[in-house]
């Protein structure tokens, strides 16, 4: 697997497309494209995007709609490209959780020297030493991301990830479905929607997932790990 960032450019102008492709590739970028926005949530769930520019105007869902649906699962930088520069968009932009907003008079040149930016201030690739979390049969690598069960690298969505991480790093510690909701679904959603995506992680990292080991239920306030 190449080393080299991914961008991902999401744009329903083909002809923006290929240019942006052209220069962040002649700046040594990988890049994967998209031209609405169920072309780029499919390329997000690969879970091997460093970086994305995404247009606001697009058929269907629009790149704030997608920026908001993305922010649920990942902190994934995201920089806005959007033909209009007025302030509403811009403020609109940065509160839903884009990193920058780029008008598209900006030269093909900028945008990449933006992207550039965004990835020195998210750290992208920084070679530091690796963090694990190691509990057994389950250990996971923080700085890389990737969850290890019995040695082998498991395949978690975002969110999965996220939640794992939270409970490993906060072992033997009570999280209420009230916390999980408030932070990871802005405290929309029920009991039945953690149950679910808590039941498809187990299936994943636990042996016996009627039996858990690591995810343990607190009945009537939320879940504990284990870490044994």
């Amino acid at each position: 697997m190449s080393d080299l960032p991914t961008i991902l450019v999401v744009d329903d102008d083909p002809s923006i497309v290929e240019l942006l492709r052209d220069f962040l590739e002649n700046d040594n970028f990988n890049v994967i494209t998209a031209y609405d926005s169920a072309q780029a949530w499919a390329a997000f769930e690969q879970g091997a995007i460093d970086c994305m520019i995404l247009d606001i105007m697009m058929p269907g869902q629009n790149g704030f709609e997608l920026c908001r649906r993305i922010r649920a699962e990942s902190s994934v930088p995201i920089l806005f490209l959007s033909a209009r520069g007025d302030d509403v968009d811009k403020i609109r932009g940065l509160t839903l959780g884009g990193d920058d907003y780029i008008v598209k008079t900006a030269s093909p040149g900028e945008i990449v020297a933006r992207v550039k930016a965004v990835l020195r201030r998210s750290s992208y690739r920084q070679p530091i030493e690796a963090k694990m979390l190691d509990y057994g049969r389950l250990k996971l690598n923080l700085t890389a991301r990737e969850v290890l069960v019995d040695g082998q690298s498991i395949v978690l969505t975002p969110k999965e990830y996220e939640l794992l991480k939270l409970f490993a790093e906060h072992p033997k510690h009570v999280i209420s479905y009230e916390q999980l909701l408030a932070k990871f679904w802005e405290g929309v959603g029920d009991k039945h929607t953690i149950r679910v995506h808590l039941s498809r992680l187990r299936e994943k990292i636990e042996a016996d997932p009627n039996n858990p080991q690591f995810l343990v239920n607190v009945w009537g306030v939320g879940y504990r790990f284990e870490g044994g």
